[in-house]
């Protein structure tokens, strides 16, 4: 059960942004990462998706969060869940979802879910970044607006990994001068392009099968950004089917060198990993580092 003060302060906030009368009759753990407390609470008006954490430790993740399922679901390319609302109650912070009803996925699931995330990757706009900060995982991640994606991919991404690994022991002085040698060349692996809206977490622990089988992403961390972002996170705990890629590439063509390009991209989680769990990460990045 949630501790009674957290559960009449979810009550209420469905109560003021759905304009009806919930009484929560039943709450159901399940699985919500290392980060967060995760339930079902059933209402006589339906069910929601409720996740909780420590308010201060994560100070506006759950705010950053639905800011970010509101911009995915405006560009109107892909499912995502409803945001009911967020709220605190004592030192818990709390985030109230629509509940998705999770079916067995469509026959052309992936191809779908390929086309749909090009989609959202025309999505643009005039900088790269976002107007707020958010968080990837449990970390805070940045999002000043920049007019080169490079400049915004070492400063706002790497750069910022690179010193909280170092203040924490993980990393050293050796590492880092193997990124700047990389920065200067950073253009060689990401082609001009336009700044593309990004799920910017896309593991496939962030997507899900909706009530018609359709791909729906959840747990976002979205800004603008170039698009191999997207795909080489999506490729980097195992990859998604082959027929997301071949209808991405229908949707919205990459150019030759995307490959290497996408290990680059995952630099940055590679990163965030070692950070949250570990030195153990470091030998994947020093292997991308060395076949630059």
């Amino acid at each position: 059960m949630l501790p009674n003060e957290l559960q009449e302060a979810i009550q209420e906030t469905l109560r003021e942004n759905t304009f009806l009368h919930h009484t929560i009759s039943g709450v159901s753990p399940v699985g919500g990462g290392c980060i967060n407390d995760a339930h079902v609470v059933t209402t006589d008006q339906g069910r929601y998706f409720v996740k909780y954490n420590h308010a201060r430790r994560y100070p506006g993740m759950f705010e950053a969060e639905a800011r970010g399922l509101e911009v995915l679901k405006n560009a109107a390319e892909l499912s995502v869940p409803g945001v009911i609302g967020t709220g605190e109650a004592g030192d818990q912070a709390f985030l109230v979802l629509e509940y998705i009803d999770s079916r067995p996925l469509e026959t052309d699931f992936w191809e779908n879910f390929g086309r749909g995330l090009a989609r959202l990757h025309k999505h643009t706009n005039q900088h790269f970044g976002l107007g707020h900060s958010n968080y990837i995982g449990s970390l805070p991640q940045r999002n000043a607006f920049s007019g080169s994606w490079t400049d915004f991919f070492i400063n706002e991404r790497i750069r910022p990994q690179l010193r909280l690994s170092r203040e924490s022991g993980k990393t050293d002085k050796e590492l880092e001068g193997k990124f700047e040698r990389l920065f200067v060349r950073l253009h060689e692996f990401f082609p001009a392009e336009p700044p593309a809206l990004l799920h910017g977490d896309l593991w496939s622990g962030n997507f899900m099968a909706g009530s018609c089988g359709e791909a729906v992403i959840i747990d976002p961390a979205v800004y603008f950004g170039h698009r191999h972002m997207d795909l080489g996170m999506s490729k980097l705990f195992g990859g998604f089917a082959p027929g997301f890629y071949n209808a991405y590439h229908s949707e919205y063509p990459l150019d030759g060198g995307w490959q290497q390009g996408i290990e680059i991209a995952n630099l940055y989680p590679l990163m965030v990993h070692v950070n949250l769990f570990g030195g153990g990460y470091l030998g994947s990045v020093n292997s991308i580092l060395r076949r630059c």
